[in-house]
């Protein structure tokens, strides 16, 4: 009776800690770390990778997972419920809404960046209805010193965060934002927001962070710009809404959200202030990154990778310096190839790779060398969980991937011809095999265009007359025979999707064809002029269609365009008008000029390193 007793005593304990371990995330089990059981738990975003953090589906209710992000939302619609009710009180009877914003407050700061074990009792606290903050020592915002929340004033309170009265301020309109305070909170606030302040905290660090509704309505003004809700047809823009989801997860991704969402709300409504406010956060995210970067394990995190693309939209909008972009585009690419193909199958991370693909491609053929991109695993993997699935634009630059091998294999062919380093044999030779090279691949695209293009479910490219509407400027081309200028149609598209990989299959073949010198069969000069011209008359289509600044995914075709026009046309006219019209309409430095960092040429800045 007794060794039966013990054994049911040991059965049971058997259970409860199967039990406990399948309550856990899988994350949690596989690296055997405490999970505290919230979706996101604390261990995947201190790790890097929130996206990840997924449980296995279990019956009981109380076992099931809280939801962290659901917790936040509603603290911040009870936040922007107090901040309404307190903006119509001018009667002063509003100093029990006070106190309570700022209780609220604190849990909100405390879900986002304390420890995980008071992130499970405030959470639990919620839940049962003890909104009460806890008397516990609790390290706040940059972890640089310990302060009880029951004792929590202003005088105490970490430079990234603005008294709660102040707020009352906040009843002008946004556009003039930074004359709210008086000159010498304002002169303080610079100092803040200095790149040389003392304060090293991971927090958000801007005046715009001072004040949450306003910084929450650049976030989302961006987002709705940079990745704007469109369905499959006009082609995936999810991954920059993504990371906005999982940014509060993150004091990286927090603060390069604001730096650029600030900057690009301050340009688009042209006001130099708020704009400055955002530029003026630049370097500070910069040195974060660079933190992230030779960390070991931070430089695999998707909040790594998020930050980086954000800060390459953060110089199309600026263009800081005529190498920002390259600079950007160079570190994605290397920080992808360091990371793996399988660590872009899921979430964020499988957004930011597929929807950015050509971009990673486009600068490939910008640099002019072999692509990791080209081998097979990163045409399979990424995919192989079923995130999503490969459309037309994908398997176009399946085939994008293997140009670069052929820039690179052209320009040693010729450098090779100036030094004379091989021998009359090998020479053919290797002249024979990138002839070779370039008529399979220009096979194999004529064959993609006819399978892909030629059958599109939704109907090929049609023709229509231009007419000059909503001030979009008209194409005028040649014809190479007689020389005579004359006005073509213009393309229309069944959706984005079509119109943008029709403009970069014309961009791929262009910067194919330029090393073409086959004997025979090679492009000629009048197809090279026809593809820069069919960029040319989709661009119309897609700049009045496209939403928010889905535009900035035709700048490498556009630049193709340009290099294949000669100087004083008709054509590089039409282009100025047409980067000039993108930058004032769309608040995008990085049209205002002819963008000579994305060129292809053998003397591209990506290829000589001369930016």
């Amino acid at each position: 009776m007794v060794g039966g007793t013990q054994q049911f005593v040991t059965d049971s304990r058997v259970r409860k800690a199967l039990s406990r371990q399948s309550r856990s995330c899988k994350v949690c089990r596989l690296r055997k770390v405490k999970c505290d059981r919230v979706k996101p738990c604390h261990a995947c975003c201190a790790h890097g990778y929130p996206s990840k953090c997924v449980y296995e589906h279990v019956p009981d209710e109380e076992a099931r997972p809280l939801s962290q992000a659901e917790e936040i939302r509603n603290l911040r619609a009870e936040i922007r419920d107090l901040r309404g009710r307190i903006d119509n009180k001018h009667d002063g009877s509003g100093a029990q809404d006070l106190q309570r914003l700022d209780k609220l407050e604190r849990f909100f700061e405390s879900i986002r960046s304390a420890p995980s074990s008071l992130v499970d009792d405030l959470v639990r606290d919620i839940r049962t209805a003890h909104v009460g903050p806890r008397k516990d020592l609790v390290p706040v915002g940059p972890w640089e010193g310990r302060e009880a929340y029951e004792f929590y004033d202003n005088s105490s309170r970490p430079s990234s965060t603005l008294p709660v009265r102040n707020r009352l301020l906040i009843n002008s309109p946004v556009e003039d934002f930074n004359t709210l305070q008086g000159d010498d909170e304002n002169d303080s606030d610079s100092e803040r927001m200095s790149p040389s302040s003392g304060s090293e905290s991971s927090g958000t660090i801007s005046v715009m962070s001072m004040q949450g509704p306003a910084v929450d309505a650049f976030v989302e003004r961006f987002v709705d710009a940079f990745s704007p809700k469109v369905d499959m047809k006009a082609g995936r823009a999810g991954a920059l809404r993504a990371a906005a989801g999982i940014r509060m997860f993150s004091p990286l991704i927090t603060d390069a959200f604001e730096a650029v969402s600030v900057a690009f709300f301050g340009r688009s409504v042209q006001n130099k202030q708020i704009e400055a406010s955002g530029f003026r956060l630049y370097p500070r995210v910069l040195r974060e990154l660079q933190d992230a970067l030779v960390d070991p394990e931070k430089c695999k995190a998707e909040s790594t990778l998020v930050t980086v693309i954000l800060l390459l939209a953060f110089e199309s909008v600026e263009r800081t310096t005529q190498s920002g972009v390259l600079a950007h585009v160079r570190g994605a690419v290397r920080l992808i190839e360091h990371r793996g193909p399988e660590n872009h199958m899921y979430g964020v991370e499988h957004l930011m790779f597929t929807e950015l693909r050509p971009y990673w491609i486009g600068a490939a053929m910008a640099a002019r060398q072999p692509s990791f991109l080209a081998r097979e695993e990163w045409k399979t993997i990424p995919w192989s969980a079923g995130t999503s699935q490969k459309d037309i634009l994908h398997h176009l630059l399946d085939l994008a991937t293997l140009v670069p091998s052929l820039l690179a294999a052209s320009d040693a062919f010729k450098e090779a011809q100036i030094t004379s380093v091989m021998g009359k044999q090998e020479m053919a030779v290797k002249q024979s095999t990138l002839w070779n090279g370039i008529r399979n691949l220009t096979n194999r695209f004529y064959q993609w265009y006819e399978d892909w293009v030629v059958a599109y479910p939704d109907g090929p490219p049609q023709e229509a007359e231009q007419t000059g509407d909503q001030g979009f400027p008209i194409f005028q081309r040649r014809d190479l025979r007689t020389g005579a200028t004359f006005t073509p149609t213009r393309f229309t598209y069944p959706n984005l999707l079509l119109a943008q990989t029709s403009c970069v299959y014309y961009a791929v073949r262009l910067v194919l064809s330029s090393i073409d010198t086959r004997p025979e069969d090679r492009v000629s000069p009048l197809e090279q002029y026809d593809l820069g011209c069919g960029i040319c008359r989709s661009l119309e289509y897609y700049i009045v269609t496209a939403p928010g600044t889905m535009i900035n995914r035709l700048a490498f075709p556009t630049r193709v365009a340009w290099e294949a026009f000669p100087d004083g046309g008709p054509e590089r006219r039409f282009m100025v008008e047409v980067l000039q019209l993108v930058e004032k309409r769309h608040s995008l430095g990085l049209w205002g000029s002819s963008m000579p960092e994305l060129s292809t040429k053998e003397t591209s800045p990506l290829n000589t390193g001369s930016l």
